[in-house]
């Protein structure tokens, strides 16, 4: 069975980070291995804010120890890192360890549209980006990373898509969701040659938890499992689509996406 290694916080609520990551390795057959940067607490007497407790570097540098040096893996992802000093470790272990790493460039909880960090946009544009197989940010974290604002078009994505890449990312998937055009769910793909419009249906529900790392670790264990960056993309675009078309209702504030969803799904890919 192939390895991953993650690289990521936690989500006490249960319907995004590592643990939205294991569920999507889980349905799709490879085995997940974590390490924690953070934990994210939802507080349910401040309308569900999240309250962010970075992890102290030496207890997150043991626990990649146990996973790399106990144990070894095919294949890294990342999704929020907290600090600079934790994307410098992410950065380094990436060409320690000579591995392919999918770049969840996560900057901000759902729902927010400021950086947790701001210092943290530019040490991922400097430090890790470049390291990345295939990075796969929204339209708030592309904007951070191409160093543009407020993109609305297409057009746009596109542009902060080559502007990814040129940090030295091999793969770029720019996410733009329904927040594009409204009635379709559009993403770009961009690989240094082809720049490639993938679209589906939008889905009109607002419980959407978890999409983003639900669709980057279903990119990642179809890269591991043999797909080329650009069929795993098409594949996560599908399995996270039947995810949230199957999400539900968890309190009052919010709901996840549902990976179960694609138990019929995962046949297209085996």
């Amino acid at each position: 069975m192939k390895k991953v290694f993650v690289l990521a916080g936690s989500d006490t609520s249960g319907g995004a980070g590592i643990q939205a990551d294991l569920k999507t390795y889980q349905e799709l057959g490879v085995y997940g291995m974590t390490a924690l940067t953070t934990i994210v607490a939802q507080n349910p007497t401040n309308s569900w804010a999240h309250d962010v407790y970075p992890m102290e570097i030496n207890t997150v540098k043991a626990q990649v120890s146990t996973i790399l040096d106990g144990i070894g893996v095919d294949i890294m992802k990342t999704g929020m890192l907290p600090t600079t000093e934790i994307i410098q470790l992410a950065a380094d272990t990436i060409e320690k360890y000579n591995l392919d790493a999918v770049v969840d460039p996560v900057l901000a909880c759902k729902g927010q549209d400021e950086p947790l960090y701001p210092e943290n946009a530019k040490a991922l544009r400097e430090l890790l980006v470049p390291k990345a197989l295939i990075t796969t940010p929204n339209l708030f974290e592309a904007g951070q990373l191409a160093e543009m604002e407020n993109i609305t078009t297409v057009d746009e994505m596109k542009e902060a898509a080559k502007r990814i890449y040129d940090l030295g990312a091999k793969n770029v998937i720019v996410k733009g969701g329904s927040e594009v055009e409204g009635n379709k769910a559009i993403d770009v793909f961009y690989n240094g040659g082809d720049m490639i419009t993938i679209e589906n249906d939008v889905i009109d529900t607002p419980y959407n938890h978890g999409a983003g790392c639900t669709f980057a670790s279903a990119v990642t264990a179809s890269i591991v499992k043999g797909q080329s960056p650009e069929e795993a993309v098409r594949f996560a675009k599908q399995f996270i689509t039947n995810a949230i078309e199957q999400s539900w209702k968890l309190n009052e504030y919010v709901g996840p996406v549902n990976q179960f969803a694609n138990r019929d799904a995962t046949t297209l890919q085996r």
